[in-house]
Parts: structure tokens; C-alpha cells; sequence
């Protein structure tokens, strides 16, 4: 065992990891992480990033995850220790990674939907608001990358959020001469618009809700912002594209309203994205009339695929998008409650969480 080891197995009996214990409460406990297992990589986390799942996690739990639970799952780090048969990183190594991996054999997998793949999100990696995380081998193996040494942590971090991100602009496939309209101005509805002026589409506007958050989105590059609680807001959409209305319309509040709200602003002819995922028992009601006669395309985009998380990673490796702007405020791992006060009142976009 190097030295550089043997001090990160000293650092492992004093980790503390942060579990949810039920919805609204958090704990954080000591652990002793154990050596890493063949194919395993044991990372010392520099930071977690808040997330909107984590956010409703927090306030209700989650369908596909049993409470108590380790919480946290964007996150940047450093190998302190590699399993047997690991030959892609080493001790010392800086690396980012996403949360989850596809078995790479099932159904899914074999008709390139690994997004869908049980073993993604069934076998997702929790534990980031920690001192130390454990990497299974299948992530390790597929969506595990070393970071450059010119991006900050904070921004290596993304690489989860912004890999979904990816996977649904594939899916949307936003021409450079459209009008795209994003609903909802938190930290995913952010990152689309980013992603969207990167790849030079003509016009990207953002409605939300409050002068904060307005000023974030026109500040990071959007072409135009429109208050949601406006009472022009619905004119001022049906203005937009030479009063044809937008092109494209990308849900991010992840509310049956805001669904509602995308299919009535896309234009005859238009394309609707979903990718805000609604409360479990929540419905859609859609004008069939509507959707026959004027022509639309509604997508729902779920997750992603280690084709997105390559494409997530070189556009975070290039500094292509300046997404590290979208982290706005910063805690100690012992503030965690903190974290989610602040997001509650809606004061901050994404809190890198550093240990």
C-alpha cells in the first residue's frame, strides 16, 4: 500500500455520509468505508451538487428508492483507492463519473434505449453528500472519466444533470434556425438553454417565475426572458417566431400545469419535450383534436445513455458551455440542511456541497 493509499484509509474511518432518514429529515453519520471490491473504485468526494430530485426526494420520498437511504448523486472526485483489475484510473487520480450504468445486455440495451435498462437507475449510485462514495464496477467501467485538470470540481459535477440534458436535445433535435421556448427557469431549465445557444440555435427563451431567477437565465444567455406570473406572458409567447409561436417547447417544471401549459404554447407543426418528471399518480388530459390537426410531436425523455454521458463529458471538457455558472452558492457537507432550506425558498440554482 502507497502512502498516498494508506492516508486515504485513515481519512475512511472518520467519513460521514448523509442519509435521509424520511422525507424532511437528514441525518449525517460516521461510516468506515471498506476497501474497494474488483472493478470498484473508492473516491474522496470534492463536491456533491444539489439536485432537483434530491429536492422532491427530500420532501416525499421517491417511488423507485426504500427510506432510510444515502442521498446525494452529482459529484466530482479523487481515487483514494482502486479495486483489483482496475487499469483506467489509479490513487490520486481526479475523476467524474455519472451515477448509473446499463447492463449493456438486456432488451433495452440491444435496441440502444439503455436509458431503460432496469439495471440504470435500479442500480443507481446515492451516497455523494459524503466524505467518501464507493463506485460499483459497471460505472466505473462505462461512464467514469478523469476530469481535466483545467475544470473545477463544481463543474465536473454536472456531468449527470447534464448528460439528461443531451439525451434529450438528441431526441428533440433543435434546428438553428427555431424558436425554442423552456419552461421553467431552475438549474435544468438552464442548462437546455445552454446547451441549446452552444449549439447556435437562433432564439432561447426562458419563462419563470420571479425577478431572481429571470435575472439568472437573461444573465447566462438567454435571448429573451418572460415572468410566468406576467399577465402578457401568454401574448408575449404567441408573439414569439413572427407570431407563429415557438418551435420547439421544453418542459423543466416537472408540474401536470407546466405540461399543460407546453402543449398550448407550441406552434401548428411544433414539438413538445416533457423532460420535467410529474408527481407519481398525476395525468395528462390532451385536445386530440389538436394534436391530430396541428401536426405535433410530443417526446418525453427519460435519463440517459453512455453515448450522452461521452457527449456530456466532452462538452464540459471543452468549457464549451460555461455551465459552472449555474452553481451559486456553496456549503460544508455539516450544513446539508441548510442546502435544502435554501432551495425550498428558491433562493439558489445548484449548491456545490464540499465536504
Amino acid at each position: 500500500m502507497s502512502a498516498l493509499e494508506a492516508s486515504a484509509r485513515i481519512t475512511q474511518a472518520h467519513s460521514r455520509q448523509a442519509m435521509l432518514v424520511e422525507p424532511g429529515r437528514i441525518e449525517l453519520r460516521d461510516y468506515v468505508a471498506p476497501s474497494p471490491k474488483p472493478g470498484e473504485l473508492l473516491i474522496q468526494i470534492r463536491c456533491a451538487l444539489s439536485c432537483g430530485t434530491d429536492l422532491k426526494t427530500f420532501r416525499r420520498g421517491h417511488p423507485m428508492w426504500n427510506l432510510p437511504m444515502p442521498f446525494g448523486h452529482e459529484f466530482s472526485g479523487v481515487v483514494a483507492e482502486a479495486g483489483e483489475g482496475v487499469t483506467a484510473f489509479k490513487p490520486g487520480d481526479e475523476i467524474m463519473a455519472a451515477p448509473t450504468a446499463p447492463c449493456g445486455v438486456c432488451f433495452y440495451c440491444q435496441h440502444g434505449q439503455e436509458n431503460l435498462c432496469d439495471d440504470a437507475v435500479g442500480r443507481m449510485v446515492h451516497g455523494a453528500y459524503a466524505d467518501t462514495l464507493m463506485l460499483p464496477a459497471h460505472v466505473v467501467a462505462r461512464n467514469t472519466f478523469i476530469k481535466p485538470e483545467s475544470l473545477p470540481f463544481e463543474e465536473a459535477a454536472l456531468l449527470e444533470p447534464l448528460s439528461c440534458v443531451v439525451h434529450a436535445n438528441e431526441m428533440a433535435r433543435p434546428d438553428k434556425s427555431e424558436t425554442v421556448l423552456i419552461l421553467g427557469g431552475g438549474a435544468f431549465g438552464l442548462l437546455h438553454m445552454l446547451v441549446l445557444r452552444a449549439a447556435g440555435v437562433r432564439e432561447v427563451v426562458v419563462v419563470g417565475r420571479g425577478a431572481e431567477r429571470l435575472k439568472w437565465a437573461e444573465n447566462l444567455g438567454a435571448d429573451r426572458v418572460i415572468d410566468a406570473r406576467s399577465a402578457d406572458a401568454f401574448a408575449e409567447i404567441a408573439r414569439l417566431n413572427g407570431g407563429f409561436g415557438p418551435d420547439l417547447v421544453i418542459e423543466c417544471t416537472g408540474q401536470v400545469e407546466g405540461w399543460e401549459d407546453a402543449l398550448a404554447r407550441v406552434r401548428r407543426g411544433g414539438r413538445v419535450v416533457f423532460f420535467g418528471g410529474c408527481p407519481t399518480g398525476t395525468a395528462l388530459s390532451v385536445d386530440t383534436r389538436r394534436m391530430h390537426y396541428d401536426n405535433l410531436t410530443l417526446m418525453s425523455p427519460f435519463h440517459y445513455r453512455p453515448r450522452d454521458v461521452r457527449r456530456a463529458y466532452e462538452l464540459l471538457a471543452g468549457r464549451a458551455l460555461n455551465a459552472g455558472a449555474i452553481v451559486n452558492a456553496r456549503k460544508r457537507l455539516g450544513e446539508l440542511a441548510e442546502v435544502f432550506d435554501m432551495l425550498e425558498r428558491g433562493e439558489v440554482l445548484k449548491c456545490a456541497v464540499i465536504p
